[in-house]
């Protein structure tokens, strides 16, 4: 359910709109506008509307910077003349506005020296991420658009500046996980279209993201029924992202129907990193806490440290406890054993977050303000199940 208010959340909300409200943001405002009424002026709104193709797209016939297919472009010109559109001085100086160009933000680990050595190189291998990205870069690439890559520290409260900067040098914002608060993703909405990838619907904004709820519940279901697990310890992501938070409700839900112990909580926090998942078991190990018999992991990532620490510890993974993750990233199936995990269609997740923004962009507002795609348990031999088995080759003379 999409909030009908959202209340502003601490200090980052005042940042933000400080920085909203300097000309160079405010500048951005001309692309949100609404096209005008039928009794007014024709505008390239109505052109592409009339032609079935994005102001985009009319932008770069009337102006000629960049070359539209051949098709695209008689579309164009056939609705001009269909319409009796003359490009006014406002007209054509509103279509030069389109800057062709997507700003994407995700959160990354604080720089520094690394925890753990192990993992040293951990901070520069953002899979998730980056399979997102490509995503949205083909789909980009497709439409003609570019991207602005940038990131913001987990730790960072108060993005709201450097975002409002990128809105306005941008058509358009996708924003990973929960860079903003909801109340401060409505403010940027204001100035620009704005889509989320495994974040929170807003009455301004798009999310999109895999079916958490589904993916999480079909997982469990199988640890319960299938290995007859009596206790699962959930060990989460960031304490305030969105998928974590939902992936933790199913676990408590799922086992509850099955009278299962759920084991989570601040001790069982691994911020989605392998290096994260490896410093939560170590720690509860020299504590002298005992291990569940299943412990399902808020991603692949997380699975991998956790797998990791298990083995340095003498524990046989999956005869003493079983590991679950989510995402299927490549990977997965690599690691001893190979791990059981709920695949994402990953990639595709970028692709329509693109999409979705580029028809805002074009002056459309899309119904559904939470779009979920599905997702699929893949059983590995991490929970117990039988490996994959490897792939084989030609011999080679």
């Amino acid at each position: 359910m999409v909030p009908e208010d959202v209340t502003p959340d601490h200090a980052a909300d005042s940042a933000f709109d400080t920085a909203l409200l300097s000309p160079e943001a405010a500048t951005a405002d001309l692309l949100t506008a609404e096209p005008r009424k039928a009794a007014a002026p024709l505008t390239i709104y109505d052109v592409a509307r009339h032609a079935g193709v994005s102001i985009a797209s009319v932008s770069r016939v009337l102006n000629g910077h960049a070359t539209p297919r051949p098709e695209t472009r008689d579309r164009v010109l056939r609705a001009v003349a269909e319409l009796g559109f003359v490009p006014d001085g406002a007209a054509r100086a509103l279509s030069s506005r389109l800057k062709e160009i997507i700003a994407v933000v995700y959160r990354r680990a604080p720089f520094g020296p690394p925890d753990d050595p192990v993992f040293e190189d951990e901070s520069e291998n953002l899979a998730f991420v980056d399979v997102i990205n490509r995503g949205v870069q083909i789909a980009a690439q497709h439409r003609g658009f570019d991207l602005l890559l940038s990131s913001v520290d987990v730790d960072d409260h108060t993005p709201g500046p450097r975002i409002a900067n990128l809105a306005g040098k941008s058509d358009g914002m996708l924003l990973h996980d929960r860079v903003l608060t909801p109340s401060g993703i409505v403010r940027l909405a204001d100035r620009v279209p704005v889509v989320t990838l495994a974040g929170t619907p807003t009455r301004a904004s798009v999310n999109i993201s895999g079916d958490n709820i589904g993916g999480m519940r079909d997982l469990i279901k199988h640890l319960i029924e299938v290995h007859h697990c009596a206790s699962i310890a959930y060990l989460s992501g960031h304490a305030d992202s969105p998928d974590s938070v939902a992936r933790a409700r199913v676990v408590r839900e799922t086992a509850a129907e099955y009278d299962v112990r759920v084991i989570a909580g601040p001790h069982w926090t691994g911020e989605y990193s392998a290096a994260g998942g490896a410093r939560v078991i170590r720690t509860l190990l020299d504590s002298g806490a005992a291990m569940p018999d299943a412990i399902a992991c808020a991603n692949d990532q997380t699975a991998l440290g956790v797998l990791h620490a298990l083995h340095e510890r003498g524990y046989h993974v999956p005869g003493e406890v079983k590991v679950t993750g989510f995402d299927d990233i490549p990977v997965a199936r690599h690691l001893v054993p190979q791990l059981t995990t709920v695949r994402q269609p990953i990639q595709d997740l970028g692709a329509m977050a693109f999409d979705v923004l580029y028809s805002m962009i074009s002056g459309e507002r899309p119904d559904d303000r939470q779009l979920v795609l599905p997702v699929q348990v893949v059983v590995r031999g991490s929970c117990g199940c039988a490996a994959e088995p490897p792939p084989s080759f030609p011999r080679t003379a």
